[in-house]
């Protein structure tokens, strides 16, 4: 009955998605702030239109969260849903082999930004909440919070949190903004890596200067902050940060051997990224360095003259961005604090540091023995004829730490994505099918958790 009804209105459902993928809701973009609160309120329209009993606009100092829930019945469970209407920048516009905000199907995939991260994930919900609503099969209350700040660190989300804790009331929370391995080995995430991200300032002469007139006498800030930036990493693949790794809980021998069982092709992995080779912390497979260990990684790096011809400057200025993915117990403020010591520290006298902490979240784990983590699994079983596999994500979600520790909750990340979707990246894409099935499976993972 359910997949029926997804079937009748697959059309309809993907022209609602792609009006909410026409608004560009770029939070780190200040001139698009009049777009993110569009995106809001397309949400709370449709919200409206599903079923819900109370939907509102909760404004931050920041982007609004939209809230909405439906309670069928005080006495059933009920789940939170997590999400964020917010997407990453587009840039590079010339590398879209279409307009990032004119969505498009292309081989069976959606392109267009935030197509998989997160709006297509999140929409899957509203459009899983009509479903149960109009075949009268809501086994469960649900609420829904969806902020418009995910993308720049969800600065305001931990005090609406703090501030809400019986409207945000539940039993497991809910949230779909990761990925499977593949549509023929779904899969559940139980872990995610903390984050702290960082900009750095280095300042040289007190201006621009002839690089024929000063050069090789003033110190280049560009040629000083790459010089520091190679000099975090040692031989071995390891952050060179003292202390980086004092807190990192490591893995017994079963449980590294359980993550690479997950189907993983090396070859294909580097066609696909079309690289000739790997690299990363030594002693560590692929999948382990990228769900299991910390990292640290330079996002952006800038100075000088970049416009088109010759300059012949020395920069007064030179700049990086600056992430470092974390695993438990690692400490996000902590490592922040690390980095900034020892990133001044390594500096020679010929220059000043500037070092600006923009955000950054715990690494969190999910248990895969609770009730909710099994109504998943049972959900994906029924829907893809597989039992998922479980992993651990390289990337970052904070609110997973913030509601364990404010409303001690657990959550069940059940994403539908896949790493090769292009999130954060020209020519993000998600799958029509991922989209339709994951659906289907968000509906029968309330089936399964009611009965339960």
């Amino acid at each position: 009955m359910v997949k029926q009804y997804i079937d009748t209105h697959q059309q309809r459902f993907l022209n609602e998605l792609f009006e909410l993928l026409r608004i560009p809701s770029v939070s780190a973009d200040s001139r698009h702030k009049g777009d993110v609160r569009k995106a809001a309120e397309y949400l709370v329209n449709k919200l409206q239109e599903a079923g819900v009993d109370k939907v509102e606009l909760c404004e931050t100092p920041g982007h609004p969260i939209v809230y909405a829930e439906k309670i069928v019945n005080p006495t059933l469970p009920t789940v939170l849903v997590y999400g964020h209407y917010d997407v990453q920048p587009p840039d590079p516009l010339d590398l879209w082999t279409s307009p990032p905000f004119e969505p498009v199907i292309k081989d069976e995939k959606i392109y267009a930004r935030g197509s998989c991260d997160d709006k297509g994930q999140v929409y899957m919900h509203v459009k899983a909440f009509e479903a149960m609503m109009k075949l009268n099969a809501l086994t469960c209350n649900m609420k829904f919070m969806i902020e418009g700040e995910e993308e720049v660190g969800s600065e305001h989300l931990d005090v609406f949190v703090k501030e809400n804790k019986e409207k945000l009331k539940a039993d497991i929370i809910l949230i779909s903004d990761t990925a499977i391995i593949s549509l023929d080995h779904p899969s559940i995430t139980t872990g995610l890596r903390g984050l702290s991200y960082v900009e750095v300032e280095v300042t040289g002469p007190n201006r621009d200067l002839h690089s024929g007139v000063y050069g090789g006498a003033v110190a280049n800030p560009v040629n000083v902050l790459s010089k520091m930036i190679a000099s975090m990493h040692d031989e071995q693949g390891r952050v060179t940060i003292p202390g980086f790794y004092d807190k990192v809980v490591e893995l017994s021998a079963a449980d590294r051997e359980a993550i690479n069982k997950a189907p993983f092709n090396l070859d294909h992995y580097k066609k696909e990224l079309g690289i000739d080779d790997i690299q990363g912390e030594k002693g560590y497979t692929t999948l382990e360095r990228t769900g299991i260990r910390p990292t640290l990684d330079v996002n952006g790096i800038w100075g000088g003259y970049t416009g088109e011809g010759a300059k012949t400057v020395l920069p007064s200025k030179a700049y990086a961005k600056i992430s470092m993915r974390l695993v438990p117990d690692q400490n996000n403020t902590e490592i922040t604090e690390l980095f900034s010591n020892y990133f001044t520290s390594i500096a020679p006298k010929s220059v000043k540091i500037k070092v600006t902490p923009l955000h950054g979240g715990q690494p969190g784990v999910t248990p895969t023995d609770s009730v909710a983590f099994k109504a998943a699994s049972a959900a994906f079983e029924e829907v893809w004829g597989k039992k998922p596999i479980p992993t651990r994500d390289g990337g970052s979600i904070p609110i997973v730490a913030l509601f364990k520790k404010e409303l001690g909750l657990d959550t069940v990340l059940m994403g539908f994505g896949l790493d090769s979707d292009a999130i954060h990246s020209p020519n993000e894409h998600y799958g029509v099918k991922n989209f339709l099935l994951g659906i289907e499976t968000i509906v029968t993972f309330y089936k399964h958790f009611a009965k339960a």
